[in-house]
């Protein structure tokens, strides 16, 4: 439906799966879904002004000096500036439930779409002190996105959260998304968590665990949190001013992080089978670390070997995707220097500086060529996922 409660017609255009776009759960998610033992501890959603996403715990917010991660000013310049204030003051009045998702999907031309959290970034943006309260939030999280995409499940997928604290617990969640959920790929933040880098061989266990359910792990951050993260030792000052430095490399940054580990920390070679996504970070940066990955190869190739046998770009544009923004220039020739194979498309609705509803017809304004578009808006999520 669309915000007016009439039947909107699917926009037109070429076929797209969208591979990252966001839920916005409600704020007693938690108090709800989880297990009655921890509902007492359970973190919660705050809305303190329209869009707020931000996650409280134990009287905090889940955020680097406990300060609140995001200002209304902000939101609503972000929101004023793409014009999308009013559709979104209807979706918080529908609770932006499952049907919101449809009515977005449908105004933006989305086919198919696998759902990434928004509170469960910060939800988990933490270590605890317990690990069965970490899995516990991340299994009711599961336990609630199963319900939501229920109400269209050939259109409407899902990636799992898994609270990495505990490898045991992370493989017994990763089990239950393969044997009863029906989830489609499983979700980590990049951020180290126990200060264990993620190729750590406590980790091969859950490597080999998703590779053998045949599930991909995808990385996006999700900014600002209590975990150790790019940029965050180095600026100070008002949220509004970490927004313009500190927000500008987190998420790149991290992703050049999880990229070095999965490839020259042997993870890939290690588990060929392992599809990785590196999502909601721009693209433009893995040509470069792709270069210099290779150049530190071959400088030490006899040494390297020990660990890896190819040139880490061939792991890359074996095992991995990276996702390209909508006004992504620089991705163009990024993804032609990478291989378009390697290369995905998402939206980022419904966060405040998506360019939804006219995301995918930004996209198309790239100069990409028709088969290049046809693999980054289908082949390639399809691809990723397993999506028929």
């Amino acid at each position: 439906m669309a915000p007016n409660g009439k039947k909107k017609a699917k926009k037109g255009g070429p076929r797209f799966i969208d591979p990252d776009l966001h839920v916005f759960e409600p704020k007693d998610l938690w108090q709800r879904y989880i297990a009655p033992k921890y509902r007492d501890q359970a973190p919660i959603g705050t809305d303190n002004f329209i869009m707020d996403q931000n996650v409280m715990h134990d009287g905090r917010y889940i955020c680097r000096g406990g300060l609140p991660p995001m200002v209304e000013e902000l939101v609503h310049d972000s929101l004023a500036h793409h014009g999308r204030g009013a559709e979104f003051k209807d979706f918080i009045r529908r609770g932006f439930d499952s049907s919101v998702q449809i009515a977005a999907m449908d105004a933006e031309g989305i086919d198919m779409a696998v759902m990434f959290p928004t509170r469960g970034f910060y939800a988990l943006g933490k270590e605890y002190d317990d690990d069965g309260l970490a899995a516990a939030i991340a299994r009711a999280y599961n336990d609630w996105m199963v319900e939501f995409c229920a109400r269209d499940p050939s259109r409407m997928f899902a990636v799992g959260l898994i609270a990495p604290q505990s490898v045991e617990f992370a493989i017994d969640e990763v089990k239950r998304m393969t044997n009863e959920l029906g989830f489609k790929g499983v979700y980590l933040r990049p951020n180290p968590v126990r200060r264990r880098n993620w190729n750590n061989p406590a980790y091969d266990p859950l490597w080999r665990e998703i590779e053998r359910a045949g599930l991909p792990v995808t990385f996006h951050e999700g900014w600002p949190h209590q975990l150790p993260a790019a940029a965050a030792d180095r600026f100070d000052g008002r949220f509004e001013d970490l927004w313009l430095t500190e927000h500008v490399l987190c998420h790149p940054v991290e992703m050049m992080y999880a990229a070095t580990c999965m490839i020259m920390g042997g993870v890939l070679e290690r588990f060929p089978g392992l599809k990785v996504a590196f999502l909601e970070a721009n693209c433009s940066w893995a040509p470069f670390l792709l270069w210099r990955m290779d150049e530190h190869f071959e400088h030490r190739e006899s040494y390297a070997k020990k660990h890896f046998s190819k040139l880490p770009s061939e792991y890359f544009r074996r095992q991995c995707f990276v996702a390209i923004e909508a006004d992504e220039l620089l991705g163009v020739q990024a993804a032609r220097d990478i291989g378009t194979d390697t290369v995905v498309f998402s939206t980022d609705f419904p966060h405040e500086d998506s360019r939804w509803p006219h995301a995918k017809e930004a996209f198309l304004k790239l100069p990409f060529d028709d088969a290049a578009r046809q693999k980054i808006l289908w082949d390639n999520p399809a691809r990723l996922y397993a999506l028929g």
